[in-house]
């Protein structure tokens, strides 16, 4: 029987951070490979500061924010797969922007596609968004080809603004509608 819960797809269910949940993203810190992919090589944190930070954020009231972040859990056996968000959310325009990690090991099951798609599916129809953003690295080729095959249009290029692992490297913007969404989709 399908779930009929918005928050849960076929591979995995999206759902509110833990505090419990801090040891699996500091495990998942120390592959600054994967850092370098979707946002930048961070310093170290400390054990406590890693159950301080995930303890904020699994209080915060997420009514009215600015930037939400969700857990993807893994339907098969609730393994912490990563996260998505929604941050520059412009509500006057109707606009946000996303970033998803998923861990190393749990890359190339369907579990970002399913996770971008129901957070999109969430932004679209419950909070009245017209559009989402991303932003992917040049040399993610991983990334540019999963949203490509999303949906997501490549409407421009930044060159040169971005700098890791000693070089620089060129930003895409990438963008989807709420009715290009519903077009690939169909209704909720």
């Amino acid at each position: 029987m399908a779930s009929t819960s918005l928050w849960v797809g076929s591979l995995v269910r999206l759902r509110a951070t833990e505090a419990s949940d801090w040891e699996a993203f500091w495990h998942a810190a120390e592959d600054t490979g994967s850092q370098r992919d979707g946002y930048r090589v961070l310093l170290p944190e400390s054990v406590s500061a890693a159950r301080e930070r995930f303890e904020r954020e699994a209080t915060a009231d997420p009514a009215n924010a600015d930037r939400f972040v969700l857990t993807i859990e893994s339907i098969g056996d609730r393994s912490i797969v990563g996260s998505v968000n929604a941050h520059g959310i412009d509500r006057r325009n109707g606009t946000f922007e996303y970033g998803i990690t998923v861990f190393r090991e749990f890359r190339g099951r369907g579990f970002a596609s399913e996770a971008i798609h129901l957070l999109l599916r969430y932004c679209f129809d419950e909070l009245r968004f017209q559009k989402a953003n991303a932003t992917v690295y040049a040399f993610n080729g991983a990334s540019i080809a999963l949203h490509r095959s999303l949906g997501f249009t490549e409407e421009g290029r930044i060159r040169s603004n971005y700098y890791t692992n000693g070089e620089y490297h060129d930003e895409l913007w990438f963008g989807i509608t709420a009715a290009e969404f519903r077009a690939r989709t169909g209704p909720s």
